[in-house]
């Protein structure tokens, strides 16, 4: 009986998780289930116009997350240092900081991007450069370190955002194969406790360290001390499974749906290290279920639109130097036991998720086109050339898809037909001035786009870097 019931949480939270229209979460990379990266209204910015601008040095490697009031934007700052901001979504205060976390909080690279259960913001750190990461759950209003849990190991990272389903989290975690964190109950000061109950403990005592210091500053505020998270407890999840160490490496989202989990683990050429296949694991116990190999390296991750399954590949990472060497493959295959339904060769590296859609699977690849494939049979539908390499995926809306290039430019095409309805240059456009590359997918919220660049690389190596939100010229901001 409990079993049967947790199989119907676990349906209803993926049936939450592929509807992005659906709640306040964002609980899986790209939103939800077929990766579309769009969240509330199903439109997109119709005539496209520069809302507001956040100017910094940091290099965003990650997509945005929204939330309801902040977006989400981790990167790298100086010497690799980790870097997560909130950044206000209305108001006069738009695009200013709510909250930011950094060392000594953080302590490896940050390049995933959160995912938003509830009041939680679930993400990891680390990257191939680094050994051993850490999962962290932040409060969303306050940035707050909720709970954590460590992962050593050599080539342990976690580079991609988590999926969260009821109070589980589950991710890749490079040579730590695929983990699921239970979260439900955690350890605090030695005894276990509810989440609710160490949320409440943590929150708590922050506000009395708070008080502490405004009385403390009252008295003399020369010598008065602010808190730090230093002085809190950390609370500890627990580890519910993990599988595939030492044998998968897995850096790509993964996904769930129902009771199974959808990984994709790639081979290192370098280190002689992992597998290159597409896995599917029991939910409760991380047991295969079925797993087929692949071509190429799935660092994009699967997407999963009803019985199918998606899965891009690429004989490339993401650098830049070799984006013209490229090359990659789409593959579908059935979600209930993994038979293959076709594949179809590309002429680039497919290195993020594809978006599914309304019939279609809409990909992006390093040879500067944007695809739309037919769900069903893999043929293509449509075909548009950028001229500029792909590393970001697109962001899908009814009516449009909205893809950026690696020269900063956003596209912005029809989903039916692929053409094109409009471009907007980050380095031409006199709001924004500031070329950069783009390597995180831009995200679709509320019917406007966001997206944030980086110069960690390439032409414009070292130079400021931009948070961007573009809303419709026909549509006054919400205030």
């Amino acid at each position: 009986m409990a079993r049967k019931l947790r199989l119907l949480a676990f349906l209803l939270g993926a049936m939450l998780a592929g509807v992005g229209a659906v709640g306040a979460d964002w609980p899986t990379h790209r939103g939800n289930a077929a990766r579309t990266g769009a969240w509330g209204s199903p439109t997109g910015p119709r005539q496209p116009k520069v809302l507001w601008v956040y100017r910094s040095t940091e290099h965003y490697l990650a997509s945005p997350v929204p939330t309801p009031k902040t977006l989400l934007v981790s990167g790298l700052g100086a010497f690799n240092s980790p870097i997560l901001r909130a950044l206000a979504l209305q108001g006069e205060k738009a695009g200013q900081v709510v909250w930011s976390k950094s060392v000594p909080v953080l302590k490896l690279p940050v390049v995933c991007p959160p995912a938003l259960a509830g009041h939680r913001l679930i993400f990891g750190d680390g990257m191939h450069q680094t050994d051993g990461a850490t999962l962290r759950c932040l409060d969303a209003e306050t940035g707050l370190l909720l709970w954590q849990v460590e992962f050593p190991g050599r080539l342990v990272h976690i580079e991609s955002a988590p999926t969260v389903v009821n109070q589980r989290a589950y991710f890749g975690a490079g040579n730590g194969g695929v983990v699921c964190v239970d979260f439900s109950r955690l350890t605090l000061e030695g005894k276990e406790t509810p989440e609710d109950a160490a949320r409440h403990f943590v929150l708590q005592r922050w506000q009395s360290l708070s008080a502490q210091y405004e009385a403390d500053r009252k008295k003399n505020p020369d010598t008065a001390v602010p808190p730090n998270e230093s002085q809190l407890a950390v609370p500890l999840a627990r580890i519910a499974w993990q599988v595939g160490q030492e044998k998968w490496h897995v850096d790509a989202p993964v996904n769930v749906v129902g009771q199974r989990v959808l990984a994709g683990s790639a081979y290192l050429e370098m280190e002689k290290l992992g597998e290159r296949t597409l896995l599917c694991l029991d939910a409760d116990t991380g047991k295969v279920l079925w797993q087929q190999p692949l071509r190429y390296n799935p660092w994009a991750g699967p997407t999963v639109t009803g019985d199918v399954v998606l899965i891009g590949g690429s004989n490339i990472r993401f650098d830049t130097r070799l984006a013209s060497k490229a090359k990659g493959e789409v593959a579908a295959f059935r979600l209930n036991d993994g038979q293959p339904l076709w594949q179809r060769e590309v002429a680039g590296g497919v290195l993020s998720t594809i978006a599914a859609h309304k019939g279609l699977a809409i990909v992006t690849a390093t040879d500067g086109r944007v695809r739309a494939l037919d769900l069903a049979t893999g043929q293509l539908r449509w075909n548009y050339d950028a001229r500029q390499p792909f590393f970001a995926g697109p962001a899908v809306s009814d009516e449009a898809v909205y893809a950026a290039d690696l020269s900063g430019t956003v596209h912005a095409l029809s989903l039916e037909t692929g053409q094109r309805l409009w471009t907007l240059s980050l380095g031409q456009d006199p709001a924004v001035n500031a070329p950069g590359l783009i390597f995180g997918s831009p995200v679709l919220a509320h019917g406007r786009l966001y997206l944030a660049t980086c110069n960690h690389e390439g032409p414009h190596l070292r130079q400021p870097t931009v948070v961007v939100c573009i809303g419709d010229a026909q549509v006054a901001p919400a205030q």
